[in-house]
């Protein structure tokens, strides 16, 4: 029996879908975006092509465990780091975090909502949140059960209702309600951990910090850019390679990428930005970034 041909967007036939091949979806969401695709060898698909399944999982399992004979790749040159943001910010000048908030309290109620969750699923969740309560005073009146009904749908909500409800108290008692511009102090709240305070300080006060999140790790270590054994080591790499110039937008560019293109199953480098500075073992560079 004939396999049964599959029309695709251009009108051409092709044989039935393999398994790990890009969506027509996946595309359209790297494009919503802006995701990082300026050369041309990106957008004709044909910045670097991953590896077989086997192949990238050793990859990413030799640069997150390189100790003994697995050694890391060669370190990224400080003209290649330059290179590397100077054209994510060519892609996207302006890059803006995809959580949902009116001020700084809900921003930092936002971020701790977020810790294991999707930021989708949490924009779901704090429209209604933050209707009746954008400030600490109106959230402890609003109180914690009231709380976790809202955020119900959202992964450890009983724990983050219960934090959201103590930050604010803290936050009235200790801060007069205002939101700390100090990393020790957003530290010193329940709920927040270095994460979420690079996050607030960034994007609520303007500081050039650089919050590490499952994807800035894994975009870390799989590149080559910053390699480190846990967040706090690849922060610390990152804001020593990253040119200052740089620093405001790193972590947005670095959190996009890893969202919409370096994702962790089956990373798009046929559509990466940096497939040719890109350390990764798990794909192999087809052509020159402008060619």
């Amino acid at each position: 029996m004939a396999k049964k041909q599959i029309k695709n967007p251009a009108g051409r036939t092709s044989g039935p879908r393999r398994r790990g091949a890009i969506t027509k979806p996946m595309m359209k969401t790297a494009k919503a975006v802006g995701s990082l695709l300026a050369p041309k060898s990106a957008r004709k698909g044909k910045a670097a092509k991953v590896k077989p399944p086997k192949a990238r999982a050793k990859a990413d399992r030799k640069v997150l465990h390189a100790t003994g004979k697995h050694k890391l790749p060669k370190p990224w040159s400080p003209a290649e780091v330059d290179e590397a943001f100077r054209r994510f910010q060519a892609a996207k000048p302006e890059p803006k975090g995809e959580l949902h908030h009116v001020n700084p309290f809900t921003l930092l109620v936002a971020v701790v909502l977020s810790a294991q969750a999707t930021d989708a699923g949490v924009n779901k969740a704090t429209p209604a949140l933050f209707k009746l309560a954008d400030t600490p005073e109106k959230m402890v009146v609003l109180g914690e059960e009231r709380v976790r009904e809202l955020v119900k749908t959202i992964g450890l909500f009983r724990t983050k209702a219960k934090n959201v409800i103590a930050l604010s108290d803290k936050l009235i008692a200790e801060h007069s309600g205002q939101v700390p511009n100090d990393r020790d102090a957003l530290q010193a709240l329940p709920g927040v951990g270095r994460k979420t305070a690079n996050v607030v300080l960034n994007m609520a006060f303007g500081q050039p910090t650089m919050a590490v999140d499952t994807h800035v790790f894994r975009i870390g270590n799989r590149t080559g850019l910053a390699p480190g054994k846990d967040p706090l080591a690849v922060e610390l790499k990152l804001l020593a390679v990253i040119s200052p110039k740089y620093m405001m937008h790193a972590h947005h560019w670095l959190i996009l990428h890893g969202r919409y293109v370096c994702l962790a199953r089956r990373p798009l480098c046929e559509k990466c930005v940096i497939a040719d500075i890109c350390k990764w073992p798990g794909k192999t560079t087809l052509m020159a970034p402008n060619a």
